[in-house]
């Protein structure tokens, strides 16, 4: 358990250490398979998890940042940089693992940074891990004189699909190949197994700390699942090519070092370098079987929440985005519901009608699953940039669920009793209202365009605009009782609705000038 505690305790810390920019930078490595082959390695070398950083990868192609081609390189990346934490327990460093301890201990203490404490964590939890390797490899040398166990271990060269399928259980366990690979380190120093012997133990933990991933698929999008399946496709393929040539494979490896700790490693090494040159030509064909095998489902998806992926929570700047882009989703919504809201009044269309007010309930939903996702983020861990962001995506989405409201519950209303009552507004007065109408939807993609691109000059444009509307609805509404005046029957027969649908539309129109006061607020130095 203290091996896999440190490894945990190592991952966080430097992912705190490195925060946002870590995975900014994993984002921007997509363009070329190269540059994502190295970007997924010198990443999890750095976090020394492959298994944390597909996971990153299931939360970004799940919330639509990345895309599942994108994604492949990074992957093969991933599986190089993590042999680094092997590689580095061959050295014997954990002769010194007390000294770690402390070291970590002193730096987390004294760091008044979070980056720093950070880093004092990663350092702390490397000094567990060799800690713990430091007991185990005193633990085995006792039980090195026991046959039975020896042989048992070195039956392993003699049947190596067993000892795969169960290196590919104990890794999957303890969730990681290093741990897995610490263990056969530690008995090569016992003894206690030969090389040919340790061959099954890291083909199978390569297999095995694949199980991360998955977990973290399950109910993601059919793109998050398919990063998983890649991961694991990637390593089940890779062994099934290398089975066959396991002798020559352990013999090359056995040529790379005298020592048969320092081969473990290199044998976890060489394999996944393999994987990454055999496969990255073909990513294209690929992709292509992924998503063979995992299709699109037939049917109509259930509406919910496309971008709020709780993988991303642990970067604020990421899940801020995230949230944002849900925001912009009700956005298109309410934009849809307004510019059609007067296809009811001009054809009387009952079934659109309904349409809309429908539409209102998935606009509730967005609002509330955005609520939601954002009261999970921690204020202490946002910066003040970021705090302030976090009000303007939970003003904007409450204004846009409160136009919703306006359309479904005052204007459908309004409509329901125009096309039940046979009524019909008079030529001018139907102009007049789409000429108004027209304007509020002219200032919703303003501020839309405002909020999506935190624009102040945008935002102080549509708060101007704010005065002339309500100019406007004052000329209309004296219009309408001039044309009373004149005893007009369809003026006299819609008034009251004609009234309400013009006061309804400039609340409309007030609620979208809401989107812009803490934009310009927020930039006035």
């Amino acid at each position: 358990m203290l091996i896999l505690y440190g490894m945990r305790l190592a991952g966080d810390g430097l992912q705190k250490a490195s925060g946002a920019r870590l995975r900014s930078f994993l984002l921007a490595a997509t363009n070329n398979r190269i540059k994502g082959v190295s970007v997924g390695a010198a990443i999890t070398a750095l976090i020394q998890s492959s298994s944390a950083t597909t996971v990153m990868l299931v939360g970004f192609v799940g919330s639509g940042l990345l895309g599942l081609r994108e994604t492949m390189g990074i992957i093969l990346g991933a599986d190089i940089g993590t042999t680094l934490t092997v590689q580095m327990i061959t050295f014997r460093v954990y002769d010194y693992a007390i000294a770690v301890i402390g070291l970590g201990v002193l730096v987390t203490f004294v760091g008044k940074r979070s980056a720093s404490k950070g880093i004092g964590q990663a350092i702390l939890g490397f000094g567990f891990i060799f800690f713990a390797l430091k007991i185990i490899i005193d633990t085995f040398t006792p039980v090195a004189q026991n046959l039975a166990l020896r042989d048992s271990l070195l039956g392993l060269s003699r049947d190596p699909l067993t000892g795969i399928i169960i290196s590919t259980a104990v890794t999957a366990l303890l969730q990681s190949s290093a741990a897995a690979l610490g263990l056969a380190i530690s008995a090569a120093h016992s003894g206690l197994i030969t090389l040919d012997a340790a061959m099954p133990i890291v083909l199978g933990a390569n297999i095995g700390t694949c199980l991360s991933a998955i977990i973290s698929s399950m109910g993601a999008s059919v793109d998050a699942k398919r990063v998983a399946v890649s991961h694991i496709l990637f390593k089940i393929m890779g062994v099934i090519i290398v089975l066959p040539f396991l002798g020559i494979f352990t013999r090359f490896v056995g040529h790379s070092s005298s020592d048969l700790a320092r081969q473990i490693a290199n044998a976890h090494t060489l394999f996944n370098i393999a994987i990454t040159v055999t496969f990255l030509p073909f990513i294209g064909p690929f992709t292509r079987l992924v998503t063979f095998i995992l299709p699109e489902k037939e049917g109509t998806e259930k509406f919910g929440p496309k971008y709020l992926d709780p993988i991303v929570l642990s970067s604020p700047p990421l899940a801020l985005v995230q949230a944002s882009r849900e925001s912009l989703r009700i956005a298109d919504i309410i934009q849809e519901m307004l510019e059609k809201s007067i296809d009811v009044f001009e054809k009387n269309d009952m079934a659109l009608l309904e349409k809309l007010e429908d539409r209102d309930d998935d606009v509730d939903l967005l609002d509330r699953e955005i609520k939601l996702y954002l009261t999970k983020l921690v204020r202490e861990s946002l910066s003040e940039d970021q705090a302030k962001l976090e009000l303007e995506i939970l003003l904007f989405s409450d204004s846009m669920e409160n136009i919703g409201d306006v359309i479904d519950k005052n204007l459908m209303d309004l409509a329901r009793k125009k096309i039940k009552g046979g009524l019909a507004f008079s030529k001018d007065g139907m102009n007049e209202i789409h000429t108004l109408h027209q304007k509020i939807v002219e200032n919703l993609e303003l501020g839309i365009a405002a909020f999506a691109g935190n624009n102040r000059d945008l935002a102080q444009k549509l708060i101007n605009h704010k005065m002339k509307i309500s100019e406007m609805e004052r000329e209309l509404r004296q219009a309408h009782i001039n044309r009373l005046h004149k005893g007009l029957k369809e003026s006299i027969d819609t008034s009251s609705i004609h009234l309400d649908v013009l006061a309804n539309l400039k609340r409309v129109n007030s609620l979208i000038t809401n989107i812009a006061y803490p934009i310009v607020e927020g930039k006035k130095d």
